[in-house]
């Protein structure tokens, strides 16, 4: 019997008004057909008070949906505040927690955890080391083709995740970008990019699009589309695709790849609409063909 395959929806990546990301939530949690939804912030510590007044309410609300909820933690630890923020959710019972740095990680070490898509997994040993530790679960980084995805996954004890849609997190760093656009620094930043609630495209010296800012996280210019690709990794033995949360309609996304999942939906019919949903993006699928990440390959895997 054929396993149905599973959507997640990753952690909002950007700096939404906390009000804003509530609503968000709760839509989702009303509305989304995904199974799994990932809450946090990744990306940096500063924003982490805004929105924790309202989290409790929206595990509740998720919870209370039917949805699986997981804690996300942050993608680079490297203050004492933050090192305390990291044990305090690592602590957390009764909800599975995504570890993104390794010393979460090594906190979580022993109980089921989730391993996220920043903690790197390109070969079988980190996986299986992963899996010893806990894992039950791993969100693998987006530049694998294919072909390493098979192997990856013919090696997983548990279920092997794959994002499938939205701006890519590539990189993370100890500099804030957006600061740094503004002349400010990163102590003081003012919260800048709560203005690209997508992210700011970066342009190289011949003004071409290559990357995208989103505070210290470096993302893909391009917008992931695997609308295509999602027979073929479910036949590598994929049962998990990840939603990256943008500044569309994510009941609407995640309506069109749960109808191609479920064999419903033509995967390229799915993809014209999904263009009509993110109005101005580019897509992008190179990294699972084996080539680079911001080419649209049209082969089949």
């Amino acid at each position: 019997m054929t396993v149905q395959a599973k959507l997640t929806l990753g952690p909002v990546l950007f700096n939404w008004r906390p009000e804003d990301l509530r609503d968000f939530y709760f839509r989702i949690a009303d509305e989304a057909d995904v199974d799994t939804v990932c809450v946090g912030e990744v990306v940096c510590s500063k924003r982490t008070p805004f929105f924790a007044p309202f989290l409790p309410d929206v595990v509740e609300r998720l919870a209370g949906a039917g949805k699986e909820v997981v804690l996300s933690s942050l993608a680079l630890i490297m203050t004492g505040r933050e090192a305390a923020q990291a044990r305090e959710l690592a602590a957390t019972e009764g909800v599975l927690v995504e570890a993104n740095d390794v010393s979460v990680a090594s906190l979580l070490a022993g109980r089921p955890f989730v391993a996220g898509p920043l903690l790197n997994v390109y070969n079988e040993g980190t996986l299986i080391y992963l899996e010893g530790m806990g894992a039950i679960r791993s969100c693998l980084p987006a530049e694998l083709s294919a072909d390493v995805i098979s192997r990856l996954a013919a090696a997983a004890r548990g279920d092997i995740e794959i994002q499938a849609f939205g701006r890519l997190p590539l990189a993370i760093s100890a500099r804030c970008y957006h600061a740094r656009s503004r002349n400010l620094a990163k102590d003081g930043c003012q919260y800048v990019c709560a203005e690209d609630p997508d992210g700011m495209a970066v342009d190289t010296l011949d003004d071409e699009p290559f990357l995208a800012v989103n505070g210290t996280q470096t993302m893909s210019y391009h917008y992931l589309d695997l609308l295509a690709e999602l027979d073929g990794l479910q036949a590598r033995g994929v049962r998990r695709f990840r939603l990256w949360p943008q500044h569309v309609d994510m009941v609407a996304v995640a309506a069109l790849f749960r109808s191609v999942l479920a064999g419903r939906s033509d995967a390229a019919d799915a993809a014209g609409r999904l263009s009509g949903l993110c109005p101005g993006a580019e897509f992008a699928n190179g990294y699972v063909h084996g080539r680079e990440g911001r080419l649209l390959v049209e082969d089949d895997l």
